[in-house]
């Protein structure tokens, strides 16, 4: 069944955009390696910075923790939150398990916060 974002049936105008990202990219915590990919994707939705996700086969998922915090996009969809072992604070990766279907290119991707985890993107 489709699962079409309510937020751009109401807003059409808006853009957001997610590209391949053309280098590599390494995400760390407390001096260690948390994910390392070629594969990343960039996406950009005005006026935030650019994000980059990662595909969950190139994270470590036994440095992380699922928490209950959860947030809603209108765009994207229900986001579901992970601690990182060493990161500066809580909730420092996200992810849309289930994004609407204009947003399905981030589904199995998980996005970190700059300032909880270091991100290396070459």
């Amino acid at each position: 069944m489709p699962n079409p974002s309510p937020g751009f049936a109401r807003n059409p105008a808006k853009s957001i955009t997610v590209e391949p990202y053309p280098g590599p990219v390494t995400v760390s915590a407390g001096g260690a390696v948390v994910a390392r990919t070629s594969h990343a994707l960039k996406l950009t939705e005005a006026p935030y910075p650019p994000v980059l996700y990662i595909p969950f086969a190139d994270i470590d998922f036994s440095t992380l923790d699922k928490t209950t915090h959860s947030t809603h996009c209108p765009y994207k969809g229900q986001a579901t939150y992970w601690n990182v072992a060493g990161a500066r604070g809580d909730n420092a990766m996200w992810t849309y398990e289930a994004p609407y279907d204009e947003m399905a290119a981030i589904r199995d991707q998980g996005a970190f916060y700059p300032d909880r985890v270091t991100i290396d993107a070459g």
